[in-house]
């Protein structure tokens, strides 16, 4: 059953495509009238001139023109805006640069349009753009933290510290860059939840798909297995494990036994691959080495407890006693001494 949410984004889906159509067929029908309007209206009509917006100054219809404006900018923004989002598909570094510029087209072109308007209506744009300046001046002195947002994220997107893609790490939050805007840069991380923060807050940052990532991944054997045995059948079988996971770019490798836990010997092994793809190859490198012992009989234990009877201890006689403290005297003195030679070094 479909719920009240959904209904409603379906329909605010709907409506939008409906209203985007709806202004891309008067567009096209304006562009039209534009090209074909000298032999419909004539040259130096008064129509035409209107619907003209390079046709300068002279006889025309105010609120046309203004209509002209809106149609020619916008529409133009608009197209210049999708030939960004083409290209970006294409792309797999710098769509920071080309949303940013997206962005900027965008609130550029309702700029144009607003100022164009109002010189149709004969308003003094000259004095209004200075009257803007001295304004924008005033409101930039109690604007600071929004410049230092602002100046934070053109830094990010000119120096390329992280791009639209990346996954990175900032204050303990790892997630994929999904924006990155003039003031705000917004992340999505593996579970879809999404943080947003400002530009000027980005300042420990640690980008992981600058390189390959290094995937672990540990298996324990029982006690009872033969480590030169079972290294002989991973030396047999680690290639085709290797091809085994398509998303693996180096490795996988054998780093030797890494710990003597209280269930059995831990191996450990290790690849590289796309930072992207780090959780999925540590499940499939888990499945393969499990898949590969169980093909030879190689046992990875359960957690064991040992329960035994106490048994008796022989007890040190007196020689014995005096070489173990002549040796840890021993051992002492050669500790100081060697953090002695390390410190002066």
């Amino acid at each position: 059953m479909i719920s009240f949410k959904e209904k409603s984004a379906r329909t605010q889906k709907i409506v939008g495509t409906v209203f985007t159509v709806l202004l891309l067929c008067l567009a096209v029908a304006y562009f039209v009238l534009l090209f074909a309007g000298p032999r419909i209206f004539g040259g130096d009509s008064e129509i035409y001139r209107s619907i003209n917006p390079f046709s300068g100054a002279g006889d025309y219809i105010k609120w046309i023109r203004v209509i002209s404006y809106a149609f020619f900018f916008i529409s133009a923004g608009y197209v210049l805006r999708v030939i960004i989002s083409w290209v970006l598909s294409f792309m797999k570094h710098g769509k920071a640069v080309l949303n940013l510029l997206s962005s900027f087209i965008k609130y550029l072109s309702v700029l144009i349009f607003l100022f164009a308007s109002l010189k149709a209506y004969n308003v003094d744009t000259g004095t209004l753009l200075a009257g803007i300046g001295i304004l924008s001046l005033i409101v930039g002195l109690g604007a600071q933290p929004l410049i230092e947002d602002i100046i934070s994220g053109l830094f990010i997107v000119f120096e390329n510290v992280f791009d639209v893609g990346d996954i990175i790490i900032v204050d303990g939050f790892r997630g994929t860059v999904c924006e990155i805007g003039i003031r705000t840069t917004r992340f999505e991380d593996t579970s879809g939840n999404f943080k947003i923060m400002n530009n000027s807050d980005l300042r420990t940052v640690i980008n992981l798909t600058d390189h390959l990532t290094l995937v672990p991944c540990v298996v324990q054997i029982e006690y009872g297995e033969s480590i030169e045995r079972v290294e002989a059948v991973i030396n047999d079988h680690i290639k085709e494990i290797g091809k085994a996971i398509p998303d693996i770019v180096e490795g996988p490798f054998y780093k030797g036994v890494s710990e003597l836990g209280s269930s059995g010997v831990s191996l450990k092994f290790v690849a590289r691959c796309e930072e992207a793809d780090r959780f999925q190859v540590e499940r499939d490198m888990n499945r393969q080495f499990k898949l590969l012992f169980d093909a030879h009989g190689i046992n990875i234990p359960f957690t064991q407890v040992v329960i035994h009877q106490p048994v008796s201890f022989v007890k040190p006689d007196e020689d014995e006693i005096r070489r173990a403290r002549d040796f840890v005297q021993q051992q002492r003195e050669n500790t100081a001494e060697a953090s002695d030679n390390d410190y002066h070094a």
